[in-house]
């Protein structure tokens, strides 16, 4: 950011039993599973291969459309900046809360959000889209009121970033809380990847928005734990019915 300016699946039971001679049916239950083969959660799985396509499909899609507001923002002279941006503290800037990840200051500063957009957001959308919708609106919302409460006053704030740090923070708990190894190894290659941008959370740069880099990643770690994916409990084997047996009749 610049200063300028589970899915829920169906669970199918199924009683396998046999009948003894008296007619009692006696089994287990037996549960498919929460990660079952089409979950797209699931590791490996066609559905995740899947999931995962259109996602970064529809994430790449996202880049030519902040290329066309900025294209134009310059045709009008920055007019979409000064409406869209945060105006710290504010009444009129504060729409900017959900308008500033749209506009950048240039094709310079979005070239540079494009490549974290793209592969953040493409981990975080193929978990589903309500979750990536409802988690992108937390770290909007956190970053956003950072910036727009902490924020001097002389300060326009736009750009992506901040939603681009929540998305970090997200995928990073999201591999701590839901105790999954694909999350993990996933909170693994971003920490790798982008884990030195961290230091952009702490006031370094003037024309770097710390409060919203700082904001967005602690909204992701909320959005996180709130739209965390929650597995069901496994059934447990039900008892067989006990079996009866007749005895002779002594006036028979």
């Amino acid at each position: 950011m610049v200063v300028v300016w589970r899915s829920e699946h169906d669970h199918k039971s199924l009683i396998d039993g046999v009948t003894n001679g008296n007619g009692v049916r006696g089994g287990t239950v037996a549960t498919e599973s929460p990660f079952g083969t089409d979950d797209p959660a699931r590791f490996g799985t066609q559905a995740f291969y899947a999931a995962l396509g259109r996602a970064f499909v529809a994430m790449c899609a996202v880049v030519p459309v902040l290329a066309f507001i900025e294209f134009i923002d310059q045709r009008l002279d920055g007019r979409l900046d000064a409406v869209a941006g945060i105006r710290p503290r504010a009444i009129s800037g504060i729409d900017g809360i959900l308008l500033a990840p749209l506009v950048h200051d240039g094709f310079a500063h979005l070239l540079a959000n494009s490549a974290p957009l793209i592969l953040l957001g493409t981990f975080v959308l193929a978990s589903g889209t309500r979750r990536f919708l409802l988690a992108t609106l937390v770290i909007a919302v956190f970053s956003g009121l950072g910036v727009w409460f902490l924020t001097p006053t002389n300060y326009l704030v736009i750009g992506a970033s901040g939603i681009i740090f929540g998305w970090l923070g997200f995928l990073l708990m999201r591999g701590i809380v839901e105790r999954s190894l694909w999350n993990f190894a996933v909170a693994l290659i971003v920490g790798l990847l982008y884990g030195w941008q961290l230091v952009a959370l702490l006031p370094t740069d003037q024309r770097v928005s710390w409060q919203g880099h700082l904001f967005g990643f602690v909204g992701g770690l909320a959005a996180a734990i709130l739209f965390r994916r929650r597995r069901e409990p496994t059934a447990v084997p039900a008892s067989p019915a006990p079996q009866t047996y007749g005895t002779a009749d002594p006036t028979s």
